[in-house]
């Protein structure tokens, strides 16, 4: 998995991205009351606004790392958002983009960079 500065997470498998926020963020904006998914077909720009998670809290967008195609979104979601704070990594994604440049992700940090990246917060 990689990481962004804006506390994306990004998993690669083949040309498909799959995208959610980052624990860090998911426990910074609370207990998630509400997702807005991009639609399927979307086309997006490395670091567009794709989707916004929102909680009692706040409203906050997720920029996408990769530029793409949405493929595939997370419809569980939409009935149950608490999924990204429950299990982040697993079931919280939030949607699956077919991208076309891998070097979209050179700015992106793995697990032990974005762990120290946090620590300088």
């Amino acid at each position: 998995m990689k990481y962004t500065k804006d506390h994306e997470w990004v998993k690669i498998e083949g040309d498909t991205a799959t995208i959610g926020i980052t624990e860090y963020a998911a426990e910074a904006l609370g207990e998630l009351v509400y997702v807005e998914l991009p639609k399927i077909g979307n086309k997006y720009n490395k670091h567009d606004a794709f989707a916004v998670v929102e909680s009692s809290k706040s409203a906050s967008d997720v920029y996408i790392p990769v530029a793409g195609e949405v493929v595939a979104i997370n419809d569980n979601l939409n009935s149950s958002p608490e999924l990204i704070n429950n299990s982040t990594y697993q079931d919280g994604w939030i949607a699956k983009v077919k991208f076309s440049n891998l070097e979209d992700l050179s700015e992106a940090m793995d697990e032990a960079e974005y762990k120290k990246y946090l620590q300088s917060k």
